[in-house]
């Protein structure tokens, strides 16, 4: 963190409120469900939770939103919701937050994807998911991309957050990234280790340690390894960096042109829930980037945004006055 200097990194984190990001990827309702355990099912050996409240959050790519919204910038969201109740639950609850959700496009062929975890005396208990995975038709992939020209001129960066529930494809990215590169766009993305072959040409990808393994094809057990996954990803891909995220080991930034990779350690103090980490990562590096920072500051910026974020329970977001603090604190020791 001796790298940072605290009034370059105030002054970044300062521009956040005047930047517009525009995610494109799977949204999700995550629906949380509390209750207490005091006993085990007569009919299973499974517990008996007795639910004492729920509640609902934006989650997948509409988590991104919500940490970029959180964070003092403009976010607008292009995905694909079902045409049900839980969809309209989803873009009402993104729309209370700032965010601009005209292009959450309902698909009379799929359900909103929902996971409901059930959360009794602290613990999760068991989650369940209700999805449909297949790829989107052309009507509908029609309608996002309309959505995408609507606002891709008026942003600043674009994320691509794909967790392999049909909306990102081929078909989709050829349409998107040269049209944001050719408009100057920032370009990151939050991969599939399936997808990685969609990505070519990007800003920026954040894989985790098991994406970047499943790419290259072999285990990433020590920094060799990892130096070498590293380089392959960024030459395989063309962009202009990745960030490998290690989780309690920090994260490691490869750069075009450079002779060795930026390692960066963790500071989280205490590590509660690593749920949305990558969320937060990708948000706050992307944010960083359109206002100004270099790939090296951004990395740190987001690396301490992630260190806050898993001291957290749940899928938790980061404030820019949490950021500045936690940077200030690095930085004097």
């Amino acid at each position: 963190m001796k790298m940072l200097n605290l009034k370059r990194v105030k002054k970044i984190i300062s521009r956040f409120d005047n930047a517009r990001v525009l995610v494109i990827g799977d949204v999700m309702l995550d629906e949380f469900v509390w209750g207490a355990v005091s006993r085990i099912s007569p009919e299973a050996p499974v517990p008996v939770v007795w639910v004492n409240r729920e509640s609902f959050m934006p989650g997948g790519a509409s988590n991104v939103a919500n940490n970029v919204a959180t964070l003092g910038a403009k976010a607008s969201i292009a995905g694909i919701i079902g045409d049900d109740h839980k969809g309209r639950q989803l873009t009402d609850e993104l729309t209370k937050k700032g965010i601009d959700a005209e292009g959450l496009i309902p698909d009379k062929d799929r359900p909103t994807t929902i996971k409901t975890r059930v959360i009794a005396n602290h613990q999760q208990v068991v989650r369940i998911d209700r999805e449909k995975t297949a790829e989107i038709s052309d009507r509908v992939l029609g309608d996002v991309v309309a959505f995408i020209k609507s606002r891709i001129k008026d942003v600043d960066a674009v994320i691509i957050e794909d967790y392999g529930k049909g909306l990102i494809s081929p078909a989709l990215l050829k349409k998107v990234v040269p049209l944001a590169r050719r408009l100057k766009k920032i370009v990151t993305v939050d991969p599939k280790e399936e997808h990685f072959s969609y990505y070519k040409g990007v800003t920026s990808i954040t894989p985790n340690r098991s994406e970047a393994q499943n790419a290259v094809d072999f285990k990433i057990k020590d920094d060799a390894a990892l130096f070498k996954a590293g380089w392959a990803i960024l030459k395989k891909l063309n962009t202009d960096t990745v960030l490998i995220t290690l989780g309690e080991n920090g994260m490691c930034l490869f750069r075009k042109g450079a002779s060795k990779p930026l390692v960066i350690p963790t500071i989280a103090q205490e590590v509660f829930d690593v749920s949305g980490a990558g969320d937060t990562v990708i948000s706050v590096f992307t944010l960083s980037l359109c206002c100004g920072a270099t790939y090296e500051e951004a990395a740190h910026i987001a690396n301490c945004a992630a260190g806050i974020v898993v001291g957290k329970v749940g899928i938790a977001v980061v404030t820019k006055e949490e950021l500045t603090e936690r940077i200030k604190k690095e930085i004097e020791g």
